[in-house]
């Protein structure tokens, strides 16, 4: 019911009532007009899923208008199809299925790829486009590491890439993804995204910015009178 409050008051304009005492406990350092909340308009929140996702949570929060569902087959909510049966050693093929996609998604500047257990806090998101749209060059928020394996001296091998519970980049970023890139094996999903940023952008050419995991939940939620476990049934 709460949830289900929140995320209509984002919807109808009328958050205004809930800000002095801020978005999920903490105090706002803004507060956030129509107009600014109309620039998620612009975004994309591409959605993995699989036959554990609990589609109806997500549909209870602020992400409900901006969900991009990644599914292997056709079905209810599916925006992005891949038409293949993905596990968890496929991943990365999922990965470069909806990165085709989006090339597509010309009327969206902004893209966040999260996982089916992982939380955005909203004012977080709106202050990221707010910096953040229009940049001059690719731009890719996470937290970010390097790749590497000894069993397979690749194009993947040191290749800096984000965490994948959350990471955000712009058009410009999609625009120079290389979609061909080689690899050997069944690689992690999140490194080829990587992987793709640096052959097709080039490392140097994109703006690598560390997220605020302050507003970023995985696994679980916990703030106040709230404990919430967002990944009760373990699928990895």
């Amino acid at each position: 019911m709460a949830t289900s409050l929140l995320f209509a008051a984002g919807r109808y304009g009328y958050w205004q009532a809930y800000t002095d005492a801020g978005i999920f406990g903490k105090p706002p350092s803004h507060s956030n007009t129509g107009a600014e909340y109309a620039m998620l308009d612009k975004l994309a929140v591409i959605f993995p899923v699989n036959n554990n996702t609990d589609m109806q949570f997500y549909q209870n929060t602020w992400l409900r208008n901006y969900l991009y569902p990644v599914c292997d087959w056709p079905g209810p909510g599916c925006k992005i199809v891949c038409h293949r049966l993905s596990t968890y050693r496929s991943l990365h093929k999922k990965t470069k299925c909806f990165a085709r996609a989006i090339k597509r998604f010309e009327d969206k500047e902004l893209f966040i790829k999260l996982d089916d257990d992982a939380l955005v806090d909203i004012d977080y998101v709106i202050g990221l486009i707010k910096k953040y749209q229009g940049y001059h060059k690719p731009v890719y928020i996470s937290d970010h590491q390097r790749a590497g394996s000894r069993k397979y001296p690749d194009a993947l091998n040191g290749v800096r890439y984000g965490n994948g519970k959350f990471y955000m980049f712009n058009r410009k970023l999609v625009q120079c993804l290389d979609l061909d890139i080689k690899y050997r094996g069944s690689r992690n999903e999140d490194s080829v995204f990587g992987g793709m940023v640096s052959n097709g952008c080039g490392e140097n050419n994109v703006e690598y910015v560390q997220e605020d995991d302050r507003w970023i939940w995985h696994k679980e939620y916990t703030n106040k009178n709230k404990h919430i476990d967002l990944s009760f049934i373990k699928n990895h």
